[in-house]
């Protein structure tokens, strides 16, 4: 196990009915901008459980909607503005990922200079914001369970014009709280729930999937994760009400990318590097491009991944028959088709995109300097290319 430092302040405050904790949670005079993405948050009465939170005391309540999917920069600029505009002080992220991160952002960009063509935040988020200094305190209220933002410094960014989807982070937006209200993912369409579990399998894959050092308690935590995500995600089609599934899920989502078993191991992170570009080229759902990636990057990297992936066959699919490259192919088909039980796509195809795809993918991977990928930073273009030639 390689050395490490583990830091993580978030308080997590899980279960049903817990938004009301929003009372004790924000400082009573702040003035609170309440972030949130499209309509549901308002239809499901989520916004107005959350605005009744905070009533009272010399609380001053804001709202900013309409945040994306993949959380637009220019979207996330007028969020800005309005923070200067209003002298927020507090800010307050309900809905998924992509809200936590786009508000994660915003704490971080409204603390520089109001500067109305935010060339400085552009620049910030290039550089991955890791030399801001300040930000806005924020919490968050998670609707969707998929990426862990509830529970770490990071985040992704896209901007449409430049055809970029770019990762940040910063250690000062780990949140100050995040209520993890299961009940409220019931009214999800089925669509992300299952979009929700792809995400947190592929996030533990990129910390798992490398190679040993001898990190017992890491291993061990990932395999379980991946474990449960195979169970509960069967589960969860088959029965989307039973809310001790919704629990686990929830749950998992968070331990999936919160810090923990990404310490003191080696990561990849190939897939989403990858994978963003999908996104900002055709706008395709961030998990469904790692479930198409991932199958690629397991076999193009099978040589190097051996031990891992000889262990996760045996320790997540109970694989013990055969040659270790029968081993090896099988895990991957598996990991395949447990995707394709969720509905998950796992080849560009998939998602109509077919080889002429493959190259402006190469052409963004290059603009954006991912060209070192991987574990060992051997992840060259010409390795990006197999990668998507194996899944097309």
């Amino acid at each position: 196990m390689n050395n490490f430092q583990y830091y993580n302040p978030v308080r997590i405050v899980f279960g049903e009915g817990q938004i009301k904790e929003l009372a004790n949670l924000v400082p009573d005079n702040a003035r609170v901008l309440i972030t949130y993405g499209g309509s549901s948050a308002k239809k499901t009465g989520t916004l107005d459980e959350v605005k009744t939170a905070l009533q009272g005391k010399q609380r001053e309540i804001f709202e900013f909607g309409g945040i994306e999917p993949n959380p637009e920069f220019n979207t996330l600029m007028k969020a800005v503005d309005m923070v200067h505009a209003n002298n927020i002080d507090f800010l307050l992220a309900v809905g998924g990922g992509s809200v936590l991160d786009g508000t994660k952002f915003v704490a971080l960009t409204a603390t520089l200079d109001d500067d109305k063509d935010h060339e400085k935040a552009w620049e910030a988020l290039k550089g991955y914001t890791r030399d801001i200094q300040n930000a806005l305190p924020l919490g968050t209220v998670l609707t969707i369970p998929a990426t862990g933002s509830e529970m770490n410094s990071g985040g992704v960014i896209n901007h449409s014009e430049r055809h970029a989807k770019l990762p940040f982070g910063n250690p000062l937006v780990f949140p100050q709280f995040s209520i993890l209200d299961p009940a409220k993912t019931l009214t999800l369409p089925e669509r992300q729930v299952m979009n929700g579990v792809g995400d947190a399998f592929v996030h533990v894959m990129e910390q798992y999937l490398t190679y040993p050092v001898n990190a017992k308690v890491q291993d061990s935590f990932s395999e379980s994760l991946l474990k449960i995500l195979i169970e509960e995600g069967r589960a969860v089609k088959a029965n989307p009400n039973d809310m001790e599934t919704r629990k686990n899920i929830m749950w998992t989502a968070t331990m999936a990318l919160n810090g923990l078993i990404g310490t003191g191991v080696p990561q990849d992170w190939t897939t989403h590097m990858i994978g963003h570009e999908l996104t900002s080229l055709h706008g395709i759902d961030h998990a469904r491009t790692l479930t198409i990636v991932l199958p690629g990057v397991m076999r193009e990297l099978k040589d190097s991944k051996k031990d891992k992936l000889l262990q996760y066959a045996k320790n997540v699919w109970h694989i013990t028959e055969g040659s270790d490259a029968d081993k090896i192919e099988q895990a991957i088909v598996n990991t395949e088709n447990f995707f394709r039980e969720l509905g998950l796509p796992v080849r560009l195809s998939d998602a109509d995109l077919d080889a002429s795809a493959i190259a402006p993918i190469l052409s963004q991977l290059e603009e954006h300097n991912m060209v070192k990928l991987g574990e060992h930073r051997s992840n060259d273009l010409a390795v990006s290319e197999r990668i998507l030639r194996a899944v097309i």
